[in-house]
């Protein structure tokens, strides 16, 4: 097991994969063009699916000497809560929060454990093919692989300097963050939605014990929340837009896309971050064991799959259709009372 292997990105997909291949022999030459490791909460909901990929390299263990179980989640009507669903019951439906950047701590000194290092301040400058492989300029020198991992991110230039579109759309409203400490905040441990007027929506999520994140689809997101919160600090606050797109090649010869870097969509479902940690985890099986080439027809269809899902639950959680509008909150009520259903509906929710 001789190749050389190069991942672009050392984000959770980019040193998943750097993880999953170095445990199996195949050490990668990992670049990151960040000075050094990201401070950024950024995606935070870890899923049974990804714990799974992560337990045999040890991540999942660390992981879950810090994370935060999602005890549930809590829907509302502007300050009203109208129903409350179950979570953590059993494996099924397990959903654990811990910020991004602990997450990719956790990867990175697993990677580490396994005799590999992440190489910051290094540029991805050009790719050239050849029957061979890539050769592949960074920070001026180039450098030739036998294969390559674009794991750069929704914004990353593997996939341009490839030529593979990324179409798709962005929604028209933008959306706003802000992670907050709060001492006080009621029912830490539940992920709660605020159903807005006009479709829009505000969302808490625990981070940790006394951390959460706040979005909604209006300018300010603490201004948006219809309850009170005491915020003693605010670390991070901002505005984005919500893109949905996918490439339509997730391979181009010997270069290979995941993550983000092959498609984007909206956070509803907590799934972006989870897909792209499959991703790198089917890739790293498949230069091990073989069978690349069916890595484009089967990730295309599982992101094809986590898009429609997320996109219709967006949807509906948005909608500006007054019998919809009105409805919502009544089913949801009736669907929460009853204990079998309830679970199901969970289960359904985070295993996707």
């Amino acid at each position: 097991m001789s190749q050389r292997i190069l991942i672009v990105g050392a984000g959770p997909t980019g040193l998943t994969a750097a993880v999953e291949l170095a445990r199996q022999g195949l050490i990668p030459h990992v670049i990151e063009k960040r000075a050094g490791p990201s401070t950024l909460s950024r995606a935070v909901g870890l899923l049974q699916r990804s714990l799974g990929i992560l337990t045999p390299s040890g991540v999942t263990a660390d992981i879950m000497s810090e994370a935060i179980a999602i005890q549930g989640i809590a829907f509302h009507v502007g300050a009203a809560r109208c129903a409350a669903f179950p979570l953590n019951f059993d494996d099924a439906s397990c959903l654990l929060a811990l910020p991004q950047d602990r997450t990719e701590y956790f990867l990175a000194k697993a990677f580490q454990r396994y005799g590999g290092a992440v190489a910051y301040g290094q540029t991805l400058e050009g790719l050239v093919q050849d029957p061979q492989g890539v050769t592949a300029t960074i920070n001026g020198t180039a450098q030739h692989f036998d294969l390559v991992i674009g794991a750069d991110g929704a914004r990353g230039i593997v996939r341009d300097m490839i030529g593979v579109a990324f179409d798709g759309f962005d929604l028209p409203s933008q959306w706003s963050i802000a992670d907050v400490d709060s001492n006080d905040w009621r029912n830490p441990d539940l992920f709660q939605g605020f159903l807005l007027p006009k479709g829009h929506v505000c969302i808490v999520v625990p981070l940790e014990k006394t951390r959460f994140r706040v979005i909604a689809s209006l300018p300010d997101a603490l201004a948006a929340l219809p309850v009170p919160m005491t915020v003693r600090n605010v670390r991070r606050s901002g505005a984005f837009t919500i893109s949905v797109r996918q490439v339509d090649r997730y391979a181009v010869g010997s270069v290979y896309l995941a993550g983000d870097a092959a498609h984007c969509h909206s956070p509803v479902g907590g799934r972006g971050m989870n897909l792209g940690i499959a991703d790198a985890a089917d890739l790293a099986k498949r230069i091990v064991h073989g069978g690349l080439d069916g890595y484009h027809a089967a990730r295309h269809a599982e992101g094809q799959r986590i898009i429609t899902f997320s996109e219709r639950g967006r949807g509906i959680v948005q909608s500006t259709n007054p019998i919809t509008r009105a409805a919502l909150p009544h089913i949801m009520r009736a669907a929460s009372k009853i204990k079998p259903l309830s679970r199901a509906i969970m289960r359904n929710a985070v295993s996707g």
